[in-house]
């Protein structure tokens, strides 16, 4: 897939989103599809936590796999990291900022996740957006998991439906969903 050519097509956005479970491929494929852009920031959404080995472990396997020349920005701040970067990016992933809102009361979170929304469509430059896919599976005995869940499918179907392509990973392999499916009516 040519990337470069793909967004200079006057669709809706610039946001290539691609979503998940665990150890899909979702964050490989993301990389495939960003190799070729110059000048990308690769903003990883999670906290540092030297503590956690298995966290750690995976921080560095993502860090090896990038290309030497992205920009790395390690935060939890997704509303101010993408009011000050207007270059292409890369989130990786998208319930990072679900996390770090979790704990918010549910009009705030609302609130939270409009501006989101409203900072990704003014983006002129393109935009890969890696998210997890939750919820196929149990559902969690804990309060905290199932606003997970809840919130992060929430944002997930609002950023498809801003998404000029929708990828799904699953077992190592990647279908673009646009093209096999069509949107429920809401």
């Amino acid at each position: 897939m040519n990337v470069e050519n793909s967004i200079n097509s006057g669709d809706l956005s610039h946001i290539i989103f691609i979503t998940g479970g665990t150890k899909s491929g979702k964050s490989e494929y993301a990389e495939h599809l960003a190799k070729e852009i110059k000048k990308l920031s690769y903003v990883a959404l999670s906290k540092n936590n030297p503590k956690d080995k298995e966290w750690q472990e995976k921080i560095n396997l993502h860090r090896k796999r990038r290309p030497k020349e992205w920009i790395l920005i390690e935060t939890t701040d997704l509303i101010n990291t993408l009011s000050k970067e207007d270059g292409p990016l890369l989130i990786d992933s998208i319930g990072g900022f679900v996390m770090e809102n979790i704990e918010r009361e549910q009009k705030e979170w609302v609130t939270k996740m409009h501006s989101l929304i409203g900072l990704l469509k003014k983006r002129k430059s393109i935009t890969f957006i890696v998210g997890e896919q939750v919820g196929w599976s149990l559902v969690s005995e804990y309060k905290i998991g199932n606003t997970y869940i809840e919130r992060i499918g929430e944002l997930q179907k609002k950023i498809t439906k801003i998404s000029k392509d929708n990828w799904l990973a699953i077992n190592g392999r990647a279908i673009k969903i646009d093209e096999i499916s069509f949107e429920i009516p809401t």
